[in-house]
């Protein structure tokens, strides 16, 4: 296992000073909350019991519950970063978040009278599968911290595409279950507060009996076993500890995203160094984190609304934390690429590809003539065929339209960055456009398709350009990257849930784009995605220059004459807009992107142009095959394209990031 690199040393002398500010703003946020709540008018009958009501049952649990919340999530994320010597280890980069809101979901979705049952014990069932999978996908390279923040973003991928499914399964139901997920804390009784203030009393009193075993983890495995201690019970019992606090919040409010990643890392700037003061400092720290943010949160809001879930206001913290902490995080190679000679490579490349092309001619037959009725399955033909077909092509044509021009992105992503894990999704390409069409439907309301496209493309080269500026200054090093990615996807995402979380007919616009239905494909969906196919993709052999020397790096390509900076804008720009074009079409959250490049890899395509010929072939045919199955698995109704891609290229990467070296 590799250790985490503190933060400079800072002056023990400078950490009250900082306390006493932190409260200080608490203070003055929750004093401005009281002076600017709003009231029922002193002439109403009985304005003064009302307003009493408000304060003593609304306001101060509310108040107390954002501490108590904070202080556990602050307390569970210190305790997942020293036992995984992990400094961006937390509930919400371990998948824990996700798993227990996918547990609630099912749950809720199944039945509501399950809703009975104890909420904290169904989320904690959530929370320690998610994390269990997370450990045991990064096991084999000692628990590296790049390793275990990639599990933990494939974990909580699956566990979201999953969430959304039961949520657009269940209608307005479930919507309202999401809503919650974003992390809400409003309260109208006190049953909260005792709900969680035990959990926490109880969860501190065991942290503080694990301080001693924290600290030998601080050492190395040989170290803390020559002192005596059983690591892996030792971890487990943490762990499990942490996942209980993390879980029990989430039960409660729903999701508060990155706030365990914060208040430690918040805490051990400003000088915490000890474990048994982080046990102390953490929790103080994220109590009064979440309060201050729940103030705010409420103080611009309009009336009694607020201004967005405190959940999803965190959330965008988690991003920005994300890249801080980049430079603190050191790792083994978590991806390492093979030579191009120890690959296969194809002896006749044109008849291979001329052999898939005809396989994804029959493909396209198959789904186009095939499928289940009422009375069984079925071929269409003649009158049957032709009634169908206005229906079947349109949505044919933009899966596989989407999944060659997804592919096409990431296959430039990975040879501009030399990094063959690198994906629109992997990268926060598809998160920037996500923010991007949030953006506009904030400002636009009901925006026109071409203005979400536009504004999708600019959120979406936004994330790509900042990619590339934040990794190329760690060199391109491809763990770095993986992580600027994840940061950058992370803010992008909480701007989304941010507005999901309002619960209107926008938040249902971006609910579907987030499941990439292609139900509703019509022939203007179905000619954007091959015409922007054509248009994107026709520079890129006669570029096939740039996109040979580029993984060599920047200093060779400089040396060859090759405009570096040119070279990576024009490419970026082409990925940015077939990026922004193909999630516009099927949604974030495929994975398609990074399937299909390595699909033409391990087939043998080694040359650019035939490896870009092949990409597109795969990532066609790998959408197309998605959208019909998610039309037949379960008839009548539909799983959306997006999330069944996802629950097909989520298991993809597992497998990838389970192997020992990473073909490039």
């Amino acid at each position: 296992m590799h250790g985490m690199v503190s933060a400079r040393p800072a002056r023990r002398a400078g950490a009250p000073v900082i306390g006493i500010i932190f409260a200080t703003l608490c203070i003055v946020a929750f004093a401005l909350l009281i002076g600017t709540r709003p009231e029922v008018p002193h002439g109403a009958a009985d304005a003064a019991a009302l307003n009493g009501m408000l304060f003593w049952h609304g306001i101060m649990p509310r108040a107390a519950l954002a501490l108590i919340a904070g202080a556990a999530l602050g307390l569970s994320g210190a305790l997942l970063q020293r036992v995984l010597r992990n400094p961006i280890a937390d509930a919400s980069t371990l998948g824990i978040a996700a798993g227990a809101e996918l547990a609630m979901t099912a749950a809720m979705s199944v039945s509501p009278l399950l809703i009975g049952l104890p909420r904290e014990m169904i989320a904690f069932g959530g929370g320690i599968a998610a994390v269990a999978i997370v450990l045991a996908l990064s096991w084999r390279r000692g628990l590296d911290p790049v390793t275990v923040a990639l599990s933990g973003m494939i974990v909580s991928l699956i566990a979201s595409a999953l969430s959304v499914t039961l949520v657009l399964s269940r209608g307005e139901y479930a919507m309202s279950i999401y809503i919650w997920g974003a992390g809400s804390l409003s309260q109208q009784d006190w049953n909260g507060v005792l709900s969680l203030g035990p959990r926490l009393i109880v969860g501190f009193a065991a942290a503080l009996l694990l301080v001693r075993p924290l600290r030998i983890l601080a050492l190395d495995d040989s170290g803390a076993r020559g002192l005596g201690l059983a690591l892996h019970s030792t971890r487990l019992a943490i762990v499990t500890l942490a996942v209980w606090l993390a879980a029990s919040v989430t039960s409660e409010v729903g999701i508060i995203g990155f706030l365990g990643l914060a208040a430690p890392a918040i805490a051990r700037l400003a000088g915490t160094r000890s474990s048994g003061r982080l046990m102390v400092a953490a929790p103080l720290t994220g109590a009064g984190l979440l309060f201050l943010t729940d103030c705010l949160t409420q103080v611009l809001g309009p009336g009694f609304t607020d201004l967005a879930p405190t959940g999803a206001a965190t959330a965008l913290l988690g991003g920005p934390l994300l890249l801080f902490l980049l430079p603190r995080v050191h790792s083994v190679s978590a991806i390492a690429a093979r030579p191009a000679e120890m690959l296969n490579r194809l002896a006749k490349p044109i008849r291979a590809l001329a052999l898939l092309f005809t396989a994804l001619l029959l493909l396209f037959a198959v789904v186009l003539t095939f499928g289940p009725a009422d009375n069984g399955w079925h071929v269409a033909t003649g009158a049957l065929f032709a009634d169908l077909l206005p229906f079947r092509l349109p949505r044919t044509m933009v899966a596989a339209g989407a999944g060659a021009m997804l592919a096409a992105a990431g296959f430039i992503m990975q040879r501009m960055t030399g990094n063959p894990i690198a994906s629109p999704e992997v990268l926060g390409v598809s998160g920037g456009a996500g923010a991007g069409i949030t953006v506009a439907l904030f400002l636009f309301g009901f925006p026109s398709p071409v203005t979400m496209l536009l504004s999708m493309a600019i959120g979406a080269l936004a994330a790509f350009l900042a990619m590339i500026a934040i990794s190329a200054r760690a060199g391109f090093s491809p763990e770095r990257m993986l992580l600027a990615g994840v940061g950058i996807g992370a803010f992008a995402m909480a701007i989304v849930t941010m507005v999901l979380a309002q619960g209107d007919m926008r938040g249902y616009i971006l609910l579907t784009w987030l499941s990439g239905s292609t139900n509703r494909a019509g022939a203007f969906e179905a000619w954007t995605a091959i015409l922007s196919l054509a248009v994107l993709t026709a520079p890129l052999p006669f570029l096939s220059r740039w996109l040979t020397i580029l993984p060599l790096g920047a200093g060779l390509g400089r040396a060859v004459g090759l405009p570096v900076g040119a070279s990576r804008l024009v490419l970026a720009i082409l990925a940015a807009l077939m990026t922004a074009i193909a999630s516009f079409l099927v949604g974030p959250l495929s994975l398609t992107g990074l399937i299909a490049p390595h699909l033409a890899r391990l087939a043998g395509f080694r040359a650019p142009g035939h490896q870009l010929a092949a990409s597109l072939i795969f990532g066609a045919g790998v959408l197309t095959a998605a959208d019909w199955l998610s039309r037949v698995v379960i008839y009548p109704y539909q799983v959306p394209v997006g999330l069944f891609a996802a629950l097909i290229g989520g298991p993809y990467l597992v497998w990838l990031l389970s192997r020992k070296e990473v073909q490039r």
